[in-house]
């Protein structure tokens, strides 16, 4: 009796269908993703048991460095629609930096490459009078200005009323979110984060605080690091 012959099948799996799928969720992953933003200093929040998530759109965050230097984040919304990251960057800037020239009309004035440059930055904080001298600059030394040369003046408004620099920068980002009907955004406890290393002293993020509150913005967030509750 002769042996039945088995039919062969072919082991080559076509992974073409597989490919296309991969590119897809990874392009998917790359357009949708929120990276890291990088910042100018190392920030050792505090531990606490809060679980309460700070938002990752319309966010005002307030960067207080180990040495006391304030550094300010701005995020948009992420409905380009509404009012996109860059967007509020670049009427942030043109508002505050404009509130500065009012008050020091021989200040260089901020052209609109330096309003498109800042619009694409994360994370800043150097004084107004070299605002402009630091968005020239190539990427690679802003970071190390940043460190050097860089912080916000946050001293408290002297007594003929007049703002301080931090102040210039929050009465511009009220504004500006106001003219985009997001006013209770920012003024609800989500829209403001402040993020103080664990060794800063309470006295500096008590001036921040005060700083806050003077532009009527009493409602905000403390940023910490999760821990495990203790029984």
């Amino acid at each position: 009796m002769g042996k039945v012959k088995i039919k062969k099948h072919s082991t080559i799996i076509d992974m073409t269908a597989m490919s296309d799928v991969t590119v897809l969720l990874l392009t998917f992953f790359m357009l949708t993703s929120t990276f890291l933003q990088k910042e100018p200093v190392q920030v050792v929040t505090p531990p606490s048991v809060s679980e309460t998530k700070v938002p990752d759109e319309k966010l005002v965050q307030i960067l207080v460095a180990p040495d006391g230097k304030v550094y300010m984040n701005l995020t948009g919304a992420r409905d380009s629609s509404v009012l996109a990251s860059d967007k509020f960057r670049a009427e942030v800037v043109n508002r505050a930096y404009g509130k500065y020239c009012e008050m020091h009309p021989s200040a260089p004035k901020l052209t609109a490459v330096q309003q498109q440059e800042f619009s694409k930055l994360t994370t800043f904080g150097v004084p107004f009078s070299k605002l402009t001298q630091w968005l020239e600059m190539p990427m690679e030394k802003r970071d190390e200005f940043l460190k050097t040369e860089g912080g916000i003046p946050i001293e408290l408004s002297k007594k003929d009323g007049t703002r301080n620099e931090f102040q210039i920068w929050l009465s511009a980002i009220k504004e500006v979110m106001q003219s985009h009907d997001l006013g209770k955004d920012l003024t609800g406890g989500q829209g403001v984060a402040i993020k103080a290393s664990q060794y800063s002293p309470y006295s500096l993020v008590q001036v921040v605080m005060d700083n806050l509150q003077t532009e009527r913005l009493n409602k905000f967030t403390l940023m910490t690091s999760l821990k495990a509750e203790e029984e």
